[in-house]
């Protein structure tokens, strides 16, 4: 028993061992080595005189959810779908896994994000990574080159889950995406418009949409001085400028990925930029920016952006901010994210509020989305592109901010639809409440009923404070 103990005891410190390592980001080597000595002490240490201890719980990254969260969640989708619905859109589905080979080379240093499924059967599968991908996917295969889409789903990241912030390993989207020829920027428009009305709808406070163009940044790394291998590579350093200061952004791209110092501090010139129209009239008079032909077209696109986005009446919760780079690899031409902004009398209060700042709903990202016209045609045998654009709802840290807000108000929220409750007066009344409830049922009626065939109403109100 003395032994066991000891043994139980070394698998808690490799244990901790193994949690230490992934946290500082040690080298997968140093963890993989540390995780194999941790197995083989599992290994010995085996089941405990035969029996298997079953802990309850949910995987990690996943949470289970109770009706009043389920009624708050229905709300949600209800206020997105309704959105999406009167600008048209039509709704389809797809399997929750795919060909590995569909997800790889999609998501740039995201793709180690990916869950990979065993063989089953000859087919290499993983689980779906986000809604776009797929979607591009289905009008390839489908041969569609016009729609307006919206999705609703979940899909699965093997990210470092943070559940007090909405960031799960299993989690729902809510896409909505527009497919097909049109005039420069109106789909775009269009696009930021639901953005602006769903957060509106929702009152979850006050937000900033943030605008930039792939096209923008690729120009402005190129008269900077980056090399066109690294480009991709410091646009994930840059779009990180939202979370971490510029210095440390700087260090990562000069230190760890290579960059000329001089390269790192022209890039800082330009991503510590936001404005509007005034910011898209210097930079289309900027030197630099206005000779390099990708720069110039993705400054005149966001110009003419603006313009339209005037015409919807939303400029005033939209900036033009080129620190927004989105990391994923198939945007294409503009990108947008939504965040929600505390002012500083506000941050304080809820500092005051909560004791344990750490478990409070941090403020961000509360949707995304941008350009992605070479997608489909990946997928296309013949190359044939169509032009996309699309919008991500945050869904999951919408939840956790409007459960918090719940829980704050301490507001009644209904987990039913029930319009009528049958009871008697009587008892030994069943049959002719179960004639009533079916004739109600029929009727289209919400009808529920105490299923005691011997209870009286009278003894039922007595233990209830409302019916």
């Amino acid at each position: 028993m003395a032994d066991r103990a000891e043994l139980e005891q070394a698998v808690t410190l490799q244990g901790e061992k193994v949690r230490r390592l992934k946290q500082e980001k040690a080298s997968a080597e140093q963890i993989a080595e540390e995780v194999a000595k941790l197995l083989a002490l599992k290994a010995q240490l085996g089941p405990e005189d035969g029996k298997h201890k079953f802990v309850l719980k949910t995987p990690k990254g996943t949470r289970d959810y109770n009706p009043k969260q389920m009624a708050i969640r229905e709300k949600v989708f209800n206020t997105i779908i309704s959105c999406f619905k009167r600008h048209g859109a039509e709704t389809i589905d797809t399997p929750v896994f795919e060909l590995k080979e569909t997800l790889t080379g999609k998501y740039g240093e995201d793709s180690k994000l990916i869950y990979d499924l065993k063989d089953q059967g000859g087919e290499l599968l993983s689980l779906r990574y986000d809604l776009t991908v797929p979607f591009a996917r289905y009008l390839a295969m489908n041969k569609i080159t016009n729609i307006k889409r919206y999705h609703i789903a979940k899909v699965y990241r093997r990210d470092n889950p943070a559940m007090t912030r909405g960031r799960y390993r299993e989690f729902y989207q809510c896409d909505f995406d527009i497919a097909g020829q049109y005039d420069p920027m109106i789909p775009d428009a269009e696009c930021l418009k639901i953005v602006h009305e769903i957060l509106s709808d929702l009152e979850l406070g006050e937000f900033l949409i943030k605008v930039n163009d792939r096209r923008i940044l690729d120009g402005m790394f190129a008269v900077c001085g980056v090399p066109d291998v690294k480009f991709r590579t410091i646009c994930s350093s840059v779009d990180k400028l939202d979370k971490t200061p510029w210095e440390e952004v700087r260090n990562e791209m000069v230190g760890e990925k290579g960059l000329a110092s001089e390269a790192a501090d022209q890039i800082g010139e330009y991503v510590q930029n936001n404005g509007g129209l005034d910011l898209i009239e210097k930079l289309l008079n900027d030197p630099k920016l206005s000779q390099n032909k990708q720069a110039l077209d993705g400054l005149n696109d966001m110009k003419t952006l603006f313009q339209y986005l005037e015409l919807f009446g939303v400029t005033d919760k939209i900036s033009f901010d080129l620190s927004l780079a989105r990391g994923l690899d198939y945007y294409t031409g503009v990108i947008y994210e939504a965040v929600l902004v505390q002012n500083q009398g506000e941050q304080q209060q809820q500092q005051q509020q909560n004791d344990h700042a750490e478990e409070a709903v941090s403020v961000g990202s509360v949707a995304g989305g941008g350009r992605y016209d070479g997608l489909v045609g990946m997928f296309d045998p013949k190359g044939r592109k169509v032009p996309c654009v699309g919008v991500s709802i945050g869904i999951e840290r919408i939840f956790s901010i409007m459960e918090q807000k719940a829980e704050a108000s301490e507001e009644k929220i209904r987990t039913t639809e029930t319009q009528v409750l049958v009871a008697a007066a009587q008892k030994k009344l069943l049959e002719e409440r179960m004639k009533l409830i079916a004739e109600l049922w029929n009727g289209g009626i919400k009808v529920d009923e105490n299923m005691w065939p011997h209870v009286c109403v009278v003894g039922l109100l007595c233990s209830v404070h409302t019916v």
